[in-house]
């Protein structure tokens, strides 16, 4: 089993003990990786305040870099899980999430906690992927029987 750490070089990773993302699998690099919980910043710095809609979108932007430098795509995305301070807010954070995912689909969490790290942030995310999940995706109705 390999694992390789993918950094986004903020002062946060070695200090905390996390790696912006983790790639592990059997051979090579392996084919998933787990993105950690990504907030919207920019150097640091909180990006919109208070904003659900910037924030996921820029969370999300953040996530597709990480997954990036893991060679990696958000096509390959099978799960995310979105922590918000309001549930109120879902809409608005689904609505982002869907333009990102629109064809991916993935699996998807949303729950409200009573905080993040800083008081203007709103939205908090966290991606999987399996590399190559992507290509040639299949849309499954469920019937809604209960199976």
């Amino acid at each position: 089993m390999q694992r390789r750490h993918v950094t986004s070089g903020t002062e946060w990773e070695p200090r905390v003990g996390y790696a912006r993302a983790v790639r592990v699998g059997d051979g090579g690099a392996g084919d998933r990786v787990v993105v950690s919980g990504t907030t919207a910043t920019d150097d640091g710095e909180v990006v919109a305040p208070g904003d659900p809609e910037r924030q996921t979108r820029r969370a999300l932007e953040n996530v597709r870099a990480a997954l990036e430098k893991a060679d990696a795509a958000l096509d390959d995305v099978v799960r995310t899980r979105l922590f918000v301070t309001d549930i109120d807010d879902w809409e608005t954070v689904g609505e982002v999430h869907g333009e990102f995912f629109d064809d991916v689909r993935p699996a998807a969490t949303m729950v409200e906690v009573s905080r993040l790290v800083d008081p203007g942030l709103v939205v908090e995310v966290e991606a999987e992927a399996v590399v190559g999940s992507g290509d040639d995706a299949e849309v499954v109705v469920d019937s809604g029987d209960g199976e």
